[in-house]
């Protein structure tokens, strides 16, 4: 039941604006309203705080369907699966009451702040500063690629907080939008994903309240890496329903093009592509299904969840290109979906870490 909410609810509210949005760059704030008020975002978060005290799953559902539809404008996971869930987990009683019923009704919008231009994959190389000065503190830096950056209310910002201390100096601190020194920089033009609102944040002498620290100084990067493996996997999630997706219309249109007289669809070549293709992806479903079971049971170790994010990411984009070549000249076109979501995939093998910093990962444990 849930599911079908789900599609009904991209069918009718995102699919018929999403080509636009992608012109304007970002979504509009009515969708968050109208997700919110149906009870998609923020699933997983107790019904005392506005959701709907649900487990992994129905994120997952969520996440799925969208990757199904290409629908990759409004930026619900990194909302919903990271930046709420840290508040979840570590966030004060005052933070929780504070902006979880918010962003659980879309009323506020919240973005995770940890990329900068010096350090992407390597979150000890931030330089983004906190320093103590009475019950405030006071930050200076800057980010980049951050989703949701230009809609945002609020950031979850990784800061330092002692530079001398590596990975035990990093802090999650809560920074309000409307704070005198934040600013926005420009909206970033990307090569996909054009739809979703990706920016450039500056901190300057930016002054917060001690209270909106999420947990202990220095406790950023355990923070961090305690959500590190779902949100993966949620990447996995997106990547594996994108490949569903893709192959579901891609098989409609090879029967419906002709070539030489027949329809492409009658090609054993195309036969052969889809039928390996389409074993790939129900291989890589069952392994998904299983991290999304390890995940509600709290089992999902990082190892695995490297796994299912590297095949699947890789795997997205192996479909996405074999299956543009199907439409031939059409596949090049803006106007077919194929080209979209070609353009859309390549940020799967670098975005929550690259397919070489999960190959490491992997390594480490098999070398262990």
């Amino acid at each position: 039941m849930f599911r079908e909410a789900v599609r009904r609810f991209i069918a009718t509210e995102i699919t018929p604006y999403h080509r636009q949005w992608e012109k304007e760059g970002l979504v509009s704030r009515e969708v968050w309203l109208k997700a919110g008020s149906a009870g998609f975002l923020c699933s997983n978060v107790p019904a005392e705080f506005g959701g709907a005290g649900a487990d992994f799953k129905y994120n997952a559902i969520f996440t799925e369907e969208l990757g199904r539809a290409g629908a990759t404008g409004p930026g619900f996971s990194v909302h919903s699966d990271m930046a709420a869930t840290y508040i979840t987990n570590f966030g004060s009683a005052q933070q929780k009451a504070k902006w979880l019923p918010r962003m659980a009704s879309g009323e506020a919008i919240a973005a995770i702040g940890l990329t900068e231009p010096g350090a992407g994959s390597d979150l000890k190389a931030i330089k983004t500063s906190a320093v103590r000065d009475g019950d405030d503190y006071v930050i200076n830096g800057q980010k980049v690629y951050i989703s949701n950056g230009q809609l945002c209310d609020i950031v979850i910002l990784a800061c330092k907080t002692d530079p001398a201390a590596g990975a035990r100096g990093m802090t999650f601190i809560i920074v309000e939008a409307d704070r005198p020194g934040f600013e926005r920089g420009r909206n970033l033009e990307k090569l996909g994903l054009k739809a979703q609102d990706t920016s450039e944040l500056f901190f300057t002498d930016v002054r917060v309240p001690v209270s909106n620290r999420i947990g202990n100084e220095g406790q950023g990067f355990a923070i961090a890496m305690h959500n590190l493996s779902e949100e993966r996997l949620s990447i996995a999630v997106s990547a594996i329903g994108a490949c569903e997706g893709i192959l579901a219309y891609t098989i409609e249109y090879t029967k419906e093009r002709k070539v030489f007289g027949q329809s492409v669809a009658e090609f054993q070549n195309t036969r052969f592509k889809i039928a390996e293709m389409c074993a790939q992806v129900q291989a890589l479903r069952v392994f998904v299904d299983r991290c999304i079971e390890l995940a509600v049971e709290k089992q999902l170790d990082p190892t695995t969840a490297a796994m299912a994010k590297m095949l699947c990411g890789e795997l997205q984009c192996k479909v996405a290109d074999e299956c543009l070549q199907f439409y031939g000249g059409y596949g090049y076109m803006m106007e077919y979906q194929i080209a979209h979501a070609y353009l859309d995939a390549r940020i799967r093998r670098i975005a929550g870490g690259s397919s070489e910093v999960m190959r490491e990962i992997i390594s480490r444990k098999v070398f262990a």
